[in-house]
């Protein structure tokens, strides 16, 4: 069984990869997708958004990252993949999920799902290009506006070349609306020969158990119900292996909130810092109510040192100066 973290642009970087993976339960992340248009894309671009390459390709746990590309060029993509694993990428896995308008626009992620014979023929050109040792592996949702042409995705997907497929279990036009749809993760596995990964409206740890009852699969990729609850991979993780699954306390999660804020000072302007800070912190009050208090006393301040102080790190703009 596998327990994934999902890419969420803007949101899951890498700070927030190096953070969640040390809580543990994890066993692979993925990059950012990194939007490939027209051209060979330099090393510069996928060393900001996957940092990681420059460390074998692991976060600090030791978590394996792979590297995600978006695009709808089949040439281009696959220059660009046979680059990534040239910088270090262990897989390469491409995006047919993103339902953000502006990446749809551009032809790029869940707006591919309308046209079956152009995911094959990505998934197929990405593989001829990189090496036979390096897997490929795909992210899809259930369709553009409707499931009707899903299994075909699926298929176009699995026999192009695809290893392993993601499902996010909700068409486009469902963004993120509950409910996921997890019986249909269930007959997509039904129709490919890879393993398949459900995703979606994972929250909790009896909404793992019912997934895995109506999916009918073991692996899961956990996007925003892992950055609300980050214990919940090691939960699921301790079930898996026999063990007693424990909620992470607030006390536990502190120190790894002000090392969240201590990178985000080191990364980003003093102006977007808090910004950063405040959408994590944000998310977090979906499960503490420590969090609901301290999200009300930041949301509106934009000194960094006074944040500082919220935090309990009176020293960090010191600590900052002499790094």
């Amino acid at each position: 069984m596998q327990i994934a973290l999902a890419p969420m642009e803007g949101l899951v970087d890498e700070i927030l990869r190096d953070v969640l993976t040390r809580v543990g339960g994890i066993d692979w992340c993925v990059s950012e997708f990194i939007r490939v248009c027209d051209r060979l894309l330099p090393a510069s671009t996928y060393q900001k958004l996957a940092p990681e390459l420059e460390s074998g390709s692991r976060t600090r746990a030791g978590t394996p990252m792979r590297v995600q590309l978006l695009g709808s060029d089949p040439v281009c993509l696959g220059e660009n993949a046979a680059y990534a694993c040239e910088l270090g990428a262990p897989v390469i896995d491409l995006n047919f999920g993103c339902p953000a308008k502006t990446v749809n626009k551009s032809r790029g992620g869940a707006v591919l799902l309308k046209e079956p014979e152009l995911l094959h023929a990505i998934v197929s050109g990405v593989r001829r290009a990189v090496p036979a040792a390096i897997p490929v592996t795909a992210k899809m949702r259930l369709g553009f506006d409707s499931p009707d042409g899903a299994l075909d995705c699926a298929l176009a997907l699995a026999e192009g070349g695809a290893s392993q497929l993601v499902v996010h279990a909700r068409t486009k036009v469902e963004g993120y609306k509950p409910p996921a749809h997890w019986e249909w993760v269930a007959r997509v596995q039904d129709v490919v020969k890879v393993p398949v990964l459900a995703n979606g409206e994972v929250w909790t740890l009896h909404d793992w158990r019912r997934c895995r009852e109506v999916s009918g699969v073991e692996d899961i990729m956990l996007g925003r119900g892992l950055v609300s609850r980050p214990g919940l991979a090691r939960q699921i993780a301790a079930v898996r292996d026999g063990a007693t699954p424990e909620e992470m306390s607030w006390e536990e999660f502190q120190p790894l909130l002000r090392d969240f804020w201590r990178q985000a000072r080191r990364k980003l302007a003093p102006r977007y810092a808090p910004g950063r800070l405040k959408q994590w912190l944000g998310m977090l009050t979906r499960t503490y109510p420590e969090a609901v208090v301290l999200f009300t006393e930041i949301r509106r301040e934009s000194d960094c040192s006074r944040i500082d102080a919220l935090l309990g790190m009176p020293s960090l703009e010191r600590e900052l100066a002499a790094a």
